[in-house]
């Protein structure tokens, strides 16, 4: 599978990924690891949204059911329910902002894509609901494959790597090809090697550190590293104290081929990668040389 990694086709129009994009995540989820609960229900949820959009946020990503480690599955009517007033609500005020629906399961998406969605982001990378990728592709919906082992009930288990690259980079290209094999776009598609999921904190650091070595999947890279564990682990800090280890993270994802980071506290995020992109694609040619002084130190006339 290869496209353009600097173009995602999404209903509607292509999101131009030739800069960083930043996509905001809102939990309608009591247990979320990081902020369950903090939306406060729809209108809370909608209000922060505002907030992401006018920090600069490039996509909305919405979730009803916990992925934390351990976290339990979640009915599809309440999942639904959770979700879907967000959704209808969400495409009217902020209708330049694509909406992305987090979810495994088939109804789920079909419901968020049916109300205005345009982005499904799959943490089981197309695995967990065999209708997702033809639903995904008769919608022709953009799609994010995400690289995960097990479901979030047991993936803690599931870390058992010889080498975390080679294998993250193996796997999540079979759930490219299942994508391509159902009649996804290429041009629709992007990889998410899934910090966190089914990896220890050494293991998302080193998958950090070597995403570069992902390029070759031959589609846009989204990462996720928001509040996770493996910047507690480096910092000792709970997850709402994990802000600064979030935007260096980004920052190192953008610098090693990511086009879009997930995060949670937008603003930071979205100047620390303006700032990053600004040098990445600095023209010497478009500086301006100071005057040279004369030897009595006034300027030349």
């Amino acid at each position: 599978m290869t496209k353009d990694p600097h173009h995602w086709q999404l209903p509607g129009g292509v999101l131009r990924l030739d800069r960083p994009r930043v996509m905001g995540i809102v939990n309608l989820t009591p247990d979320s690891f990081s902020d369950g609960g903090e939306s406060s229900g729809v209108d809370g949820a909608l209000d922060r949204a505002r907030a992401m959009v006018e920090a600069g946020v490039d996509l909305l990503d919405v979730g009803g059911e916990s992925t934390r480690p351990g976290a339990d599955a979640v009915p599809v009517d309440e999942e639904i329910a959770r979700i879907l007033p967000f959704v209808q609500e969400a495409v009217h005020r902020f209708p330049n902002v694509p909406i992305s629906v987090d979810t495994r399961k088939a109804p789920v998406a079909e419901a968020a894509l049916e109300a205005g969605a345009r982005i499904v982001n799959d943490v089981s990378g197309l695995t967990f609901d065999p209708a997702m990728a033809s639903l995904v592709a008769a919608r022709g919906a953009g799609v994010v494959v995400m690289h995960m082992r097990g479901t979030p009930s047991d993936m803690a288990r599931r870390t058992g790597y010889h080498d975390v690259v080679a294998e993250v980079r193996e796997e999540l290209t079979r759930r490219l090809d299942r994508a391509r094999e159902a009649g996804i776009a290429p041009e629709a598609v992007v990889a998410d090697p899934g910090l966190g999921f089914a990896k220890t904190a050494a293991q998302s650091l080193t998958l950090l550190r070597h995403l570069h070595d992902l390029a070759d999947l031959g589609v846009p890279l989204l990462v996720g590293p928001s509040r996770k564990s493996f910047l507690g682990a480096v910092l000792g800090e709970p997850p709402h104290r994990r802000g600064a280890g979030t935007v260096a993270a980004c920052v190192l994802a953008y610098l090693r081929g990511a086009r879009i980071v997930r995060v949670h506290d937008v603003e930071p995020v979205v100047q620390a990668l303006a700032v990053a992109h600004a040098v990445e694609t600095a023209d010497p040619r478009d500086v301006v040389a100071p005057p040279i002084l004369a030897t009595d130190g006034r300027a030349p006339s």
